[in-house]
């Protein structure tokens, strides 16, 4: 298959990075043109606009900012969509909206996925990242090879727009944890209690997680760099937000996140780091909350080995 990938960021650069490790056919297209060339020098492709990577490319994968970057990509590329083409978008983006552009493609005999990715950009960087997709049973077979590629872990969800809103979900869970780890740490140093120690008491513990054997390193060795900005969280759980809206649920945790987070963006800028959000705690108690030994960036040690379909319980 000829593969087209548009969006060379934090997530889009390392999943299509995978992809051209691994020997598939790879047109790149990014507004960063330097990002475009270093990926032509790896062996890549530079695509042209999105209407003729998608007339060049069997599908096209998008990883994109927001909402409103797909669908402008997506309207270049739809005069381009016919049968066999697919267009597959791994953007964290509302379900609303990638069903409503997946229809348009699927009208003109194409096939549409949302395939967002969980598990951080260190996993994303060696293929061991968990991938949703939400398509028919029969696109998600044609797609798997590419999945197992960038990802250790590939779940079909179900319908288009299933993986989004479980996207969504899950990031709202990260966010909630982040904020508790961020009280917690704070709570035992002020107690007295040595970081590192507390760090590995969470870690062995019902109450550790994967944002704590992540997020916590970087947060004690002072980086504060999970290559993840506010912004981004802002935009995913504010679309967590909207469904329990549309849903009729009544939240309670939810707006208070979104009050917190509103709050570390203006003391700290819009495209802070998400961890930096642990200064408001340290600024409120005058306690510094860092231990010796925590390495500065994240990076995964599992090997990178092809990836598998999650298989569901029934």
């Amino acid at each position: 298959m000829e593969i087209g990938f548009i969006g060379l960021g934090n997530v889009g650069g390392k999943l299509s990075g995978s992809l051209l490790r691994n020997g598939v056919n790879l047109q790149v297209h990014d507004l960063d043109a330097a990002l475009v060339a270093a990926f032509v020098a790896r062996g890549a492709v530079a695509g042209g606009s999105p209407a003729s990577m998608m007339a060049d490319c069997d599908a096209v994968i998008t990883c994109l900012p927001s909402p409103a970057a797909s669908d402008a990509v997506v309207q270049e590329m739809l005069p381009e969509v016919g049968p066999g083409k697919i267009w597959m978008e791994m953007s964290t983006t509302d379900a609303g909206e990638v069903a409503r552009l997946g229809a348009e493609v699927i009208a003109r005999g194409g096939a549409a996925v949302d395939c967002p990715v969980s598990g951080g950009c260190h996993r994303a960087d060696t293929g061991n990242i968990s991938i949703y997709a939400g398509c028919d049973r029969a696109t998600f077979e044609r797609i798997l090879p590419l999945l197992t590629i960038m990802g250790r872990r590939a779940l079909h969800t179900g319908d288009l727009g299933s993986a989004s809103v479980l996207k969504v979900m899950t990031n709202y869970l990260a966010t909630a944890n982040l904020l508790t780890l961020c009280e917690a740490l704070t709570v035992m140093k002020a107690a007295g209690l040595d970081l590192a120690t507390t760090y590995e008491a969470i870690k062995v513990s019902s109450g550790t997680s994967f944002v704590h054997e992540t997020e916590s390193q970087m947060i004690l060795s002072g980086s504060r760099d999970v290559n993840f900005t506010m912004d981004l969280v802002q935009k995913d759980i504010g679309l967590f937000q909207k469904l329990a809206e549309m849903h009729g649920v009544p939240l309670e945790i939810s707006p208070l996140i979104i009050d917190i987070m509103s709050d570390g963006q203006r003391r700290y800028g819009e495209r802070a780091q998400s961890d930096q959000i642990i200064q408001r705690l340290e600024e409120a108690t005058g306690l510094e909350i860092r231990a010796p030994g925590f390495p500065t960036e994240l990076i995964d040690d599992e090997p990178e080995e092809r990836g598998a379909e999650v298989v569901l319980r029934r």
